[in-house]
């Protein structure tokens, strides 16, 4: 977690001088664009009853000014947005960054969701929507400059106002739903299609190639539909607002005529309320036509603001010492998500420096949502994970990183270098160097590394694109050994591993252990099993058996001798 969570109000705080600023600079905008009203007005009414040549260049200076002024005014506004869409940036998105990691169990899905509500809002910061919402409240002062010309000007051009004003409000009332519904839509059709290498290779091998595509094309017709059904809505509503607007120009220009013939009102002042109502209602147009984005930048602010100012507060934490790898279990339990069943049950265990505890059970015993808990990739719904003491979550998350090893199921390597995976993307320095090319060596991957093109600066793609599976695992298993952490949780590191590469695995731990780490294995495999001290027998998520391996395994054996249900050891060299 980063060191300071910033929510948005505080980043809108942090953003108030400039939100002030930009306000000013509105008004400043807003009330120039009365300059061409009155030197029409000027232009009509003293200029052609004169013949003052004098007064017209006068009069076109003046406008000449106040029209660059507007311009400098408008560019200098834009500034201020952009600017403050950078101060957004910078102070929120490390921690939507951050966030984004421990939203939900599909991190990537929700970082790349959290990451896109987060760039829509700042977006919009910068948006014409958004100077179209500055500039809405001086379609009063317009009204009121109509008024002044004459109040049947002024009358018509309010009524046409509220017209077009309810416009936009059926607009946002039409839209909606379908923004809302579109945003549900995107994210699971998103999801559907972001299926690793090797899902694709079994959806090939397996001929569920065309349904898989069947599958997508009916989500995706389905927000096509949406988005199509947004296009017509905003369409009609737009170009509803746009001929009403034009309309009603026509009209104040209408009236504004009977009144120039009437003498109640001067030719000037009939085009100068001709421009002040077109300038009055252009706010309420722009609303209309950004609506769409305004609602997105809407929903993404309520997401961000669930993300963000929801999230539970970090405490702050007294720096622990370094632990020796004695580890806890205390009754912990891990309900499935939307699943009536418990992972973990009641699991309590103790592991001490210098021994290995073997983890073994049937498929869904829970032996991986174990070692997930053990590392602290999961936090247990009851109970507590113990490490030298301190509970897991009494750890800042970085610093509890340095001394736990983690090898998950799934090896997990991310884009980038060799040598970033192993040194887990901290920077590089001579020391990270050594530390990385010691963990290789550790993990028997040195060689292989460099027989690669580019050895350690091998570049990967996602999830470790471009190495075989054997290979992954084995720069996955030195990422765990890399600065020697006192705690590893390996979770089936052999499960790609030939004999070469089991041998290694099998040296890596014996030396971890020599050197004082405690280490949980998740395994089937009896040849890696075999260097357990202890082993612990999971079935439907609670211990059924947990001592010595060599007292586990004779009872583990007497009772497939009396045909009662066992744990299966996949046989292999050194079974216990």
């Amino acid at each position: 977690m980063i060191a300071a969570q910033k929510g948005l109000r505080e980043a809108f705080t942090a953003s108030r001088n400039l939100i002030v600023w930009a306000v000013i600079f509105s008004a400043g905008v807003n009330l120039l664009y009365l300059a061409p009203s009155i030197f029409m007005l000027q232009i009509y009414d003293r200029v052609l009853a004169t013949g003052g040549i004098t007064t017209l260049l006068l009069l076109f200076a003046v406008l000449v000014f106040a029209l660059a002024t507007l311009g400098m005014l408008d560019v200098a506004r834009q500034r201020i947005a952009a600017r403050m869409a950078l101060r957004f940036d910078r102070l929120l998105a490390p921690t939507v960054l951050d966030l984004g990691f421990g939203r939900t169990s599909d991190g990537e899905i929700a970082r790349s969701q959290a990451v896109r509500d987060f760039d829509t809002f700042r977006q919009t910061l910068v948006s014409p929507a958004a100077f179209a919402l500055l500039d809405g409240p001086w379609t009063i002062v317009f009204v009121l400059a109509c008024f002044m010309i004459h109040w049947v000007v002024g009358v018509v051009t309010l009524v046409g106002g509220l017209i077009l004003v309810l416009i936009a409000v059926r607009h946002e009332q039409a839209l909606r739903p379908i923004i809302a519904k579109t945003s549900e839509l995107w994210p699971k059709l998103h999801a559907a299609q972001q299926t690793d290498r090797g899902v694709n290779e079994a959806v090939n091998a397996l001929g569920m190639r065309q349904t898989l595509v069947a599958q997508q094309m009916t989500s995706r017709q389905d927000l096509l539909a949406m988005q199509t059904q947004m296009l017509w809505t905003q369409s009609a509503y737009g170009s509803a607002s746009k001929v009403w607007r034009l309309l009603l120009q026509s009209i104040v220009l209408g009236v504004g005529a009977w009144l120039a013939i009437e003498r109640q009102i001067s030719p000037g002042a009939l085009i100068a309320g001709s421009i002040l109502a077109a300038r009055a209602l252009a706010p309420i147009e722009q609303v209309i036509g950004g609506w769409r984005q305004i609602e997105q930048a809407r929903l993404a602010y309520k997401n961000l603001y669930e993300l963000i100012d929801n999230a539970p507060a970090q405490p702050e934490r007294t720096a622990l010492p370094d632990p020796r790898g004695e580890v806890r279990f205390e009754r912990v339990t891990v309900r499935v998500p939307d699943a009536q069943r418990l992972a973990l049950r009641d699991v309590t265990f103790q592991l001490q420096p210098r021994e290995v505890i073997g983890v073994v059970g049937p498929s869904g015993a829970g032996k991986s949502t174990l070692a997930r808990v053990a590392s602290g990739a999961l936090a247990p719904d009851v109970g507590t994970v113990r490490l030298d003491g301190a509970s897991l979550a009494d750890w800042d998350i970085d610093a509890r990183g340095r001394f736990v090893g983690y090898l998950p199921q799934d090896v997990s390597l991310l884009r980038g270098t060799i040598a970033e995976n192993i040194r887990r993307f901290t920077p590089a320095s001579d020391h990270a160097d050594t530390l990385t090319i010691a963990a290789a060596q550790a993990a028997g991957a040195h060689e292989m590394i460099l027989r690669l093109p580019q050895a350690y600066e091998t570049v990967l793609g996602q999830r470790g694109a471009g190495l075989s599976m054997g290979q992954a695992q084995r720069i996955a298993l030195a990422r765990a050994l890399y600065d020697n952490p006192p705690f590893l949780v390996l979770d089936e590191p052999n499960a790609h591993l030939d004999a070469e590469g089991e041998q290694a695995l099998l040296k890596a731990i014996n030396d971890a252990k020599a050197a004082g780490a405690s280490v949980i294995l998740v395994a089937h495999r009896s040849g890696v099993i075999s260097i357990a001290d202890k082993l612990l027998v999971l079935r439907d998520g609670a211990i059924e058996r947990f001592g010595p391996r060599e007292e586990v395994a004779r009872a583990m054996a007497q009772q497939a001798q009396q045909g009662g249900a066992v744990t299966p050891l996949r046989r292999g060299e050194g079974a216990p």
